[in-house]
């Protein structure tokens, strides 16, 4: 039943990353990207515990994966809401007017 349920899980992974690539595909914005590099990571990650035949999800390797996974959700956050380099000036605006 673990195995079955862990095979869902990066399947659903999987379709996720696949989900946000094609939308990276579309608008090239690196928000996109992060979020799928993320879940394939994390339906790697599953994939390796099945395969292993370990299921303990305590072993501090998928933690330690898991962490980078969710470190890339939060790097494309902040990257998405950081202030932007060009100057400050809202698109479509004009100085001067």
């Amino acid at each position: 039943m673990e195995n079955f349920l862990s095979g869902a899980i990066t399947l659903a992974s999987l379709a996720a990353g696949l989900f946000f690539f094609r939308f990276w595909w579309k608008t090239r914005d690196r928000f996109f990207l992060f979020f799928a590099a993320s879940f394939w990571l994390e339906a790697v990650n599953r994939s390796y515990m099945v395969w292993a035949g370990e299921i303990r999800e305590e072993f501090p390797v998928y933690y330690g994966i898991r962490l980078i996974s969710y470190s890339l959700i939060l790097l494309a956050i902040w990257d998405k809401n950081r202030p932007s380099r060009s100057g400050g000036d809202k698109v479509g605006s004009r100085r001067g007017d």
